[in-house]
């Protein structure tokens, strides 16, 4: 594993070694979206992993669509992420901030303006959503309009000013997993009509403009961004993915953009042309792969960095466990989303374990 521990700078970012953690929902913040001390004592749990990517957050009120799923958009919730930030910080950790609108991935009883979805199209998704009365059908979403694209796109630029206050080293852009940014990218959510829609090169569009507006605000260097090619979920269709892709790497590659972030669940060739047109450094996450798999492709060169999920979750000394060949956590599935410390802060170490 000698590529593993190399160190490596992402723009302005420099990281220890090569093995990060990737953004998982865990639900686990204030009604308000207000990170807590127990979400700062999870992420400084895990802080000797080179770069901690958060759980997506809200750029705004209407960009939410779980419940208690945090915010960057208002002063407590900046507040709240300075607690996180300080935490991973103090441990000497590196963390950026994930920016996720779910878009049309959303129920209004989970909001706090209890308002109709937003989207590209008025395309509702065939899922159901969780909502504090049990699983409910994801209602129909209201089409955005132009002005109103224009306003999300800067609302993406003030939040990622806000984490940058809350002390956040930068912020992950979500284009991935059927969210927001992925339903512009998509053929089947995307059925506009104005400079949004129709052509890749339109369907592209809202994505660079919101990946050129915070490089504007916050540096390149502290602006990375997630996509997921040929990932249909959330009822997501890419029927010209190799164009799609494409086209997009071609757009954001002159922006010089700290990282670009795979999540790699279908088309091995297209992952392969995506690396030879990045000019940067790329994110690799394989959910579910053997950890041999992922650490190969950092030495064949595929990868610059891996991260991985729910090892993570269940591993806070995962770079130790790995460094020493131990056994690791198993993660428990039932304590994923929601709840109090149980299956979040009580994973124990390898010394807890040993009893040291």
């Amino acid at each position: 594993m000698s590529s593993l521990w190399n160190p490596i700078d992402l723009g302005s970012i420099p990281l220890a070694h090569r093995l990060a953690m990737a953004p998982m929902t865990r639900d686990r913040s204030t009604p308000e979206g207000v990170p807590t001390a127990l979400n700062a004592e999870y992420y400084a749990q895990r802080a000797s992993l080179s770069l901690i990517i958060t759980e997506g957050t809200q750029p705004s009120a209407d960009g939410q669509g779980y419940l208690l799923t945090p915010g960057i958009h208002t002063d407590e919730q900046v507040k709240g992420w300075r607690q996180v930030t300080d935490a991973v910080h103090e441990r000497g950790g590196r963390i950026v901030i994930q920016l996720m609108h779910v878009g049309r991935v959303a129920h209004p009883s989970n909001t706090p303006h209890g308002r109709q979805p937003v989207a590209p199209s008025a395309v509702r998704p065939e899922a159901s959503m969780f909502t504090a009365t049990g699983m409910q059908p994801i209602p129909e979403p209201r089409e955005l309009s132009t002005a109103e694209v224009a306003e999300v796109v800067q609302e993406f630029r003030r939040a990622a000013a806000a984490a940058i206050r809350a002390g956040a080293d930068g912020v992950e852009i979500h284009a991935a997993n059927g969210y927001l940014l992925h339903q512009f990218l998509s053929s089947n959510a995307n059925r506009r009509t104005d400079q949004y829609g129709g052509s890749v090169e339109n369907r592209i569009r809202f994505a660079v403009e919101i990946a050129t507006e915070i490089a504007e605000e916050i540096g390149a260097g502290r602006t990375g961004l997630r996509i997921s090619p040929a990932n249909p979920f959330n009822d997501i269709t890419e029927d010209d993915g190799p164009q799609l892709y494409g086209a997009l790497v071609d757009a954001l590659a002159p922006l010089g953009l700290a990282y670009l972030h795979v999540a790699q669940t279908g088309d091995e060739t297209l992952l392969k042309s995506i690396r030879a047109a990045w000019p940067g450094a790329l994110l690799l996450n394989r959910p579910g792969k053997d950890f041999d798999i992922r650490v190969a492709d950092l030495d064949n060169g595929l990868a610059d960095v891996i991260t991985v999920g729910s090892t993570a979750l269940a591993n806070p000394d995962l770079v130790d466990r790995i460094k020493a060949g131990a056994p690791l956590n198993e993660p428990d599935r039932a304590s994923f989303y929601g709840g109090d410390e149980r299956g979040y802060t009580d994973y124990p170490t390898l010394a807890q374990a040993n009893g040291s």
